[in-house]
């Protein structure tokens, strides 16, 4: 077993810091971190654990940011079909977070996804959230995208915030992708606007074989026709929108996320996109936890390829490595060596299949379970102080 220290750091100092994500299907990331905390404080009590739950922009990232000391406020929006949900966003002071899986996510739609709901979906209970946002003071808005429902470029968006899409006779545009084929004109006069930065890993553009469409479309229902049908829809609001704004962002990397709701905010609120493990860290003031501590335990749901293309974990482990702190990974399954993520920061990692090879038990017992992984990681790690 590898036995981690931080870099001129003494053995002894400082506390552990809890930052994983959350184990989808399973727990949420504040839940991760609270059952990692009670494993850890009954092996060792005397070491004092700080838990920092953590996203990627994606869906727990709300959740994440009210653990952090966010306002978790609630509001009714357009649901991705018309339907209305109540959706929750953060607030702290001036600053809003926003997870667009809330309100115009695929658990939305009030059943299984399906061609006419890809062609309809829309984006606009997001841009309600943004509305209500900054009317309740937000003067800057963080913008997770993440497992959207729709195809529709952020029109959707756009519209709930005051823009009004219409085609060549000056009629308002249906929601959705498919519409947008009829475009003639965007009016931005009554549109409000908000700096926003985006949250999201995604490097899609919006058009193409690695577009919205093509790529995402498939997992919201839409056959190869319907593919084609909003491939010409974003590919005809990307025209109008070069046309109007005088500039293009349809081949910007993120543009194609979550439907193209990265484009819309890159063309028409002048968005920076950042990875999102980047930003969320930033506003839980993440440096300022990592002062002092001895070890970091952070993790996910699965540690696959995926993890090592930025991710919450990776992300965590590149924050803690310049403050010289070690990191260790907990997750639900391992599907990559251990020596694949030493190079990313991450000496050890552990898994609850370590512990319980049945994976539905695993699921359905992911508390208890990640307790006794707790147990083992004291044991391994910091237990060892006692010889020294």
């Amino acid at each position: 077993m590898i036995q981690v220290r931080g870099g001129n750091k003494g053995w002894n100092e400082g506390h552990v810091v809890v930052a994983p994500d959350k184990f989808k299907g399973s727990l949420t990331a504040p839940e991760v971190a609270a059952h990692l905390a009670a494993g850890l404080r009954q092996a060792r009590p005397d070491i004092p654990v700080v838990t920092v739950p953590v996203a990627d922009g994606g869906d727990g990232t709300v959740d994440a940011m009210v653990a952090a000391g966010y306002a978790g406020l609630q509001t009714a929006v357009t649901g991705p079909v018309g339907n209305r949900v109540v959706a929750s966003f953060a607030m702290k002071g001036e600053s809003a977070v926003i997870e667009l899986a809330e309100a115009s996510g695929l658990r939305r739609l009030p059943d299984q996804p399906t061609s006419a709901t890809a062609l309809a979906a829309t984006s606009a209970g997001t841009g309600d959230l943004i509305r209500t946002a900054v009317l309740g003071g937000a003067r800057r808005v963080v913008l997770g995208l993440g497992g959207s429902a729709c195809t529709d470029g952020g029109a959707g968006m756009l519209t709930a915030l005051g823009a009004r899409l219409l085609d060549a006779d000056g009629r308002v545009l249906p929601p959705g992708g498919a519409a947008l084929q009829r475009l003639e004109t965007i009016d931005l006069t009554g549109m409000m606007r908000v700096p926003v930065v985006v949250a999201s890993d995604v490097d899609n553009p919006l058009l193409g074989a690695r577009g919205a469409a093509a790529v995402y479309g498939p997992q919201k229902g839409a056959g190869t026709a319907e593919v084609a049908e909003l491939e010409r829809g974003l590919a005809r609001f990307a025209e109008v929108a070069r046309r109007e704004l005088g500039h293009d962002v349809a081949d910007r990397p993120g543009a194609g996320a979550a439907g193209g709701v990265g484009f819309a905010a890159l063309a028409f609120l002048g968005a920076n996109i950042r990875p999102g493990i980047e930003i969320i860290l930033e506003q839980v003031d993440f440096d300022a936890t990592l002062a002092g501590a001895r070890l970091v335990l952070t993790g996910e749901g699965s540690l696959d390829e995926q993890t090592l293309h930025g991710k919450a974990p990776i992300g965590v482990a590149r924050a803690a490595a310049k403050a010289e702190v070690p990191v260790l990974a907990v997750s639900g399954r391992r599907l990559i060596e251990r020596s694949e993520l030493r190079p990313y920061g991450i000496a050890d990692a552990y898994a609850l299949t370590d512990i319980e090879p049945d994976p539905e038990v695993c699921m359905s017992n992911a508390g208890d379970l990640l307790e006794q992984l707790a147990t083992r990681i004291a044991a391994d790690h910091l237990d060892r102080e006692l010889s020294r």
